[in-house]
């Protein structure tokens, strides 16, 4: 289930499981029970507030408080406007609660151990304000959990933005596959634990549906690892060029032991004579040449993959190269300094790229690059991925993963641990060990974030870059021994 569902496409699964023979009434039903078992495994009996809101958002609410009270939940229900004046198959489940239905203010939490936010879903399409803002705040104020349905109210469930103010959940229950903004950040902290309920929506029909968004994982990349075989050597696994400068070293030598921990088989430090000591004592594996036989050491066919970035300096010498190396057709990562170097013309870089390109923005260099891209995250990388032909990392808490073909990854492994410096540097280092063994673009991206994410996670406080190449060797017999056993 690594698929993610726009709006859109959510409403029209459930168009098209309806119109397979299961009604909308059965599919509120079941995403009412969903969220009611989700409840009782969870907490003992205890005084309950549903809140419910005007739409099929409020009749799940209809549903959860019916099947709460018939066992035994002291249940209160709230609902924002009138029972008549509700549609469809709300209406359908509004009629069969045989309760009170009080007017939803902040007095509906009074005594209420726990709350149950069915206001508004994903769909919201307007700010909370006024009294309904007053609740939503009286809501965060009280100690009684909350479990938000579908979304918190106040989440846009596209982008995660806040409309105006938003719940605090501490579960979340939503149905079928999960949307955007569970995973895009602020919604992403405010879903609390998400759980993603079947409800009757069949595998067929998403993947009917073309999803094109998808939650990082290795069930999304894992068959694309190229594992070394018995008679591989070290030239089938590819020869880095690693671009270094002469004042910031420490970025190409983090980015180096990313690129040689994530399994390039050779790689090559270029640098200014003045800085060529530095990186021959470094480490015993990686050799060094002067920068002025870069354009020579291309011609050659095994030097298959070229990182420039980190601590290359800004200016026409790194644009030049940037240029060059995109023109060799090599696998290419783009970082830091090679992207700022093309901030007065995004474009000569954009129609330079022809091979594999992934570039490594975070939000700074991004707006520098591309820059003031209407839209959220999401719609920004993808926009960004297309215009410049380049796979694009753009990084942060909730790094997004997009490819020009329209494909996008979320990572949802959450390590704060990595806000550190060199921290994105080693990052670049393994997309492009990656991509020297022959990973397509899209894959190798993917894989570099989740294990970076998953080093920081798994480090924890104190990490700092250079603890990062040292831990990719655990993560990557996890994923090898997931790979012999064929389970991912």
């Amino acid at each position: 289930m690594r698929e993610i569902l726009t709006i859109p496409q959510m409403y029209e699964a459930d168009k098209r499981t309806i119109e397979g023979g299961i009604s909308g009434e059965v599919l509120m039903e079941n995403a009412g029970r969903s969220v009611c078992q989700e409840i009782t495994s969870r907490y003992s009996p205890c005084a309950v507030s549903v809140l419910c809101g005007p739409g099929n958002n409020g009749g799940d609410g209809f549903v959860i408080a019916r099947l709460l009270r018939e066992q035994g939940w002291p249940v209160r229900l709230g609902l924002l406007g009138e029972v008549e004046n509700l549609a469809g198959d709300a209406r359908i489940h509004a009629e069969k609660w045989v309760g009170i239905v009080e007017r939803l203010t902040p007095a509906m939490l009074v005594g209420a151990d726990l709350v149950v936010d069915c206001i508004f879903g994903a769909g919201l399409s307007r700010d909370i304000e006024d009294d309904l803002a007053d609740l939503v705040n009286a809501i965060n104020e009280r100690p009684a959990p909350v479990i938000a349905v579908d979304v918190p109210t106040g989440v846009d469930g596209a982008s995660g933005a806040i409309r105006g103010v938003a719940v605090v959940a501490d579960v979340t229950v939503s149905f079928c596959r999960p949307k955007p903004g569970h995973y895009l950040l602020p919604g992403k902290d405010l879903c609390g634990q998400c759980v993603i309920a079947d409800i009757g929506i069949s595998p067929e029909i998403v993947a009917s549906l073309a999803p094109e968004i998808f939650i990082n994982g290795p069930d999304l990349w894992a068959q694309s690892i190229p594992w070394p075989g018995n008679g591989s050597h070290k030239y089938h696994r590819g020869h880095v060029l690693a671009l270094g400068g002469t004042q910031t070293t420490g970025a190409v030598r983090l980015a180096a032991r990313g690129a040689r921990r994530a399994g390039a088989g050779l790689l090559t430090v270029l640098a200014d004579p003045p800085a060529l000591p530095l990186y021959a004592q470094d480490a015993p594996g990686v050799m060094v040449a002067p920068m002025a036989r870069f354009e020579e050491l291309m011609q050659d066919p095994r030097h298959n993959a070229v990182l420039i970035g980190p601590g290359a300096g800004v200016g026409d010498d790194t644009r030049k190269r940037v240029i060059h190396a995109l023109h060799c057709a090599r696998a290419c990562v783009l970082d830091a300094d090679a992207l700022t170097s093309f901030d007065d013309e995004p474009s000569t870089l954009f129609f330079a790229v022809q091979g594999a390109t992934v570039m490594t923005p975070h939000e700074g260099e991004f707006k520098r690059l591309f820059g003031d891209m209407a839209g959220d995250r999401l719609t920004r990388a993808r926009a960004a991925a297309k215009r410049s032909g380049a796979v694009v990392i753009l990084k942060g808490a909730d790094s997004i993963i997009a490819a020009p073909d329209g494909r996008v990854a979320i990572n949802d492994v959450f390590a704060p641990w990595l806000a550190t410096a060199g921290s994105g540097d080693v990052l670049a280092g393994i997309v492009t060990g990656l991509l020297a063994q022959g990973m397509a673009a899209f894959e190798a991206a993917c894989m570099a974030v989740w294990l970076h994410g998953q080093a920081g996670q798994d480090f924890g406080p104190g990490l700092i870059a250079e603890d990062i190449p040292d831990a990719l060797p655990g993560l990557l017999s996890r994923l090898w021994h997931s790979a012999k056993s064929g389970v991912v």
